[in-house]
This record gives C-alpha cells, structure tokens and sequence, in this order.
C-alpha cells in the first residue's frame, strides 16, 4: 500500500469528518481545513494538522474534497483563495461530494491546464457507515489520477469502484440516490397502507425485514419509521437537490424517468410541510398525512 502522499482534506462536515477519521486512524497524516474552523476539532483531537487557509492545502499531493453543493466545489476549487487559484496546486483533487456533471467537469478542465487532475469520488453510506468500512465509492477520471489515489479510497470505503475517465462517476452516485428516493417512497406507502388497515408499523417491517426484501438500507429507514426518528444522514432538501441534478441529465440524456419525477414531487411535498433539514424518509410523514393519519404511529 502506497500512502507516502502528503494528504488534505477540505471540509469536515459529518461525512468528511468520518472520511477523513479513517484515514487518521490509520496512520495517515492529513491536514485539513473547514470553513467553520471548530468542526475540525475531533479530527484534530485524531492527530489532523489544522491548514490556516484552503491555499495551505494547496502544496499537498492529494487533496480531497467533501462540500455541499456545485456552487461550494467552485467556490473552493476554482474561485477566490480556492485550491487551484494560487501559485501551488495539488497534483490530484479528489472530489467525494455529490455534484452535477457540468460543475465537475469546470473543474477538471481547469485542474488540467494547471497541470493537477480531478478525480470525481463520490460515495454511498452514513456517517455510521464510514466508520464501519461500509461504505462505497466510485471513482471516474484519469485511471493514473485513480491508481494513485486507489489506496486511500480502499481505507476509506469497503467497496471502491473506478468506473471511467470523465464524469461517469457523478451520473452513477446520481442513479444511486435517485433509486434510495423511490425506495423509501415505496417503503413509505406500503407502511402507510398496512397502518391504514390496523397493522402497526412494527408488524409490517418486521415482516418485511425477514421476507425478500429485507436488506440493510430498509432496515435502516424502517427503524426510523418505527421510531419516527428523522435525524438526517440526507436531508430532504440535499435529496431534493440530488433528484433535480438526476432529472437534468435524464433531460440531457432523453431518459424518461417517471418515477423519478413523481417522486422528486413528493420529496417537494415533504419540503412544504417542515421536513426541509430532516431526513428524507420523513416521506413516511407526507405518505400518512396524505392517507388522513394524524395520530401517533404504533411502533
């Protein structure tokens, strides 16, 4: 395993603070930076250097990226002060946030003419998820950019998956998220019929669980249904974000997805009744008001 790279991380937010964790607690330097600076503190408390500016991070070999939004990957890659706005730049910017095609590829042409390279790294899993090794990542872009930084991506995630050399990642983390959406609207209104018709909620998934369609995810997102427990892993609105960046490239790709955009609508539904910055299988709750259930579920 080659990890000889000096390594930076930008932006520690829940799932880059587990991210990067893995790699502290293999005995990976890294130094990292976050535009709230205490929320590198538990990466600090792990051994992390604290960068003072995103240009610190610039003279690093490898730099990886988790940020929100198309608009923070530019902001921090290609804007004002950003990793490749400076005389030094990395030799590779490993971008692990869910992001549209177009701002990725901004990014990746601009990284090329100053002689770094974008690999496109978004994964799949929680927080909890991370830090159990259960995560997956697929990568996309150059295979030596890949090749390169393969060895970290293997300490980070349990399944690591290079899948082409330009933005095929971004589109394959686009039709992940797009199914996580439809299945728990699916889990969603079937819970919600069998507890229209006097089955509890409890009963239903537990059925659920040991028939053919029990799997890790409907566990997951059952057990918060059980306990309408909505603390985000996703919230509805990055969901909401996610299906409108998969409905483009469908539009782009003359993909229909009907599904799809009845779905994108009811996560909009979820939206108008408050469950803006829970988690996205507040479905459950949109699906019940829908059904006239507005007691408590039996759980």
């Amino acid at each position: 395993m080659h990890t000889n790279h000096r390594i930076g991380w930008l932006g520690t937010g829940r799932m880059g603070t587990a991210m990067a964790a893995r790699l502290l607690n293999a005995g990976i330097a890294v130094t990292v930076w976050n535009r709230t600076a205490d929320k590198t503190g538990p990466l600090l408390e792990l051994g992390a250097t604290q960068a003072g500016s995103i240009a610190d991070l610039a003279h690093c070999d490898i730099v990886f990226t988790t940020v929100t939004s198309s608009t923070d990957l530019l902001a921090v890659t290609i804007g004002p002060g950003g990793l490749l706005s400076g005389e030094g730049v990395p030799s590779i910017i490993v971008d692990c946030s869910t992001v549209s095609v177009e701002s990725a590829a901004e990014v990746r042409e601009t990284a090329r003419g100053l002689g770094s390279e974008l690999l496109s790294a978004p994964i799949s899993g929680n927080p909890v998820m991370v830090a159990d090794g259960a995560a997956a990542i697929v990568s996309s872009g150059s295979r030596q950019a890949f090749d390169r930084a393969r060895d970290y991506l293997q300490v980070i995630a349990g399944t690591v998956v290079y899948s082409g050399t330009g933005e095929e990642a971004r589109l394959v983390k686009l039709c992940h998220n797009l199914m996580l959406g439809v299945l728990t609207q699916a889990l969603a209104e079937a819970t919600t019929l069998a507890e229209k018709g006097g089955v509890s909620p409890a009963a239903f998934l537990d059925f659920l669980d040991g028939s053919v369609l029990g799997s890790i995810f409907i566990r997951h997102k059952g057990s918060a249904i059980r306990n309408r427990d909505y603390e985000a892993t996703l919230t509805t609105v990055n969901m909401r974000k996610d299906f409108d960046l998969a409905l483009a490239a469908a539009r782009t790709l003359e993909v229909p997805l009907p599904l799809g955009a009845a779905t994108q609508q009811l996560i909009q539904a979820a939206i108008g009744y408050g469950y803006r910055d829970t988690d996205y299988v507040a479905l459950y709750e949109t699906a019940r008001h829908a059904a006239g259930l507005t007691s408590g579920a039996d759980s």
